[in-house]
């Protein structure tokens, strides 16, 4: 289990990521932020400049490209396979840099007391194709990206 600040990452099996978070806002709110092109690109490439293209929609598309200080850039692509709004959305995603391992991802946003709960499920086609994403950086990366998040949702408060 890794604890990257208010991050809990854990491995259920040798083909899962369960990441779990907790932001002081209300489930609708964070699950706009996690849906809608306006909010995302404030905050889900670690705050860095954002490009998103978004079909919120069953069987619909998104691709995120990150630009990073030092000119690179990183895409990001999957497809919406179920969406229970504001509770639950199923969706694959794949690094465009690794093509065809492909993941699929379920954020679960769970609200008490006015604070959300989000935990994603990430399941992969192989453990080699998971341990490669632990290996990545993805933690630190996620940690990133919430982070901007939560200074995303004070603004909106």
């Amino acid at each position: 289990m890794t604890d990257t600040s208010d991050l809990t990452i854990t491995q259920p099996s040798d083909r899962e990521i369960t990441m779990t978070r907790t932001f002081d806002a209300p489930r609708e709110l964070v699950f706009a932020a996690h849906t809608q092109a306006e909010h995302l690109r404030h905050w889900w490439g670690r705050g860095n400049p954002l490009d998103v293209e978004i079909d919120f929609r069953e069987g619909g598309r998104y691709r995120h490209v990150e630009h990073v200080p030092d000119g690179g850039q990183y895409a990001f692509r999957g497809e919406f396979r179920e969406i229970v709004a504001p509770e639950r959305v199923v969706q694959t995603f794949e690094f465009e840099g690794m093509p065809g391992h492909v993941a699929v991802e379920t954020l679960v946003f769970t609200e008490h007391d006015g604070r959300t709960v989000v935990t994603t499920t990430t399941s992969f086609d192989t453990r080699e194709d998971r341990d490669g994403m632990v290996e990545s950086g993805m933690a630190q990366g996620v940690a990133e990206s919430y982070a901007a998040l939560d200074r995303h949702l004070a603004t909106l408060r």
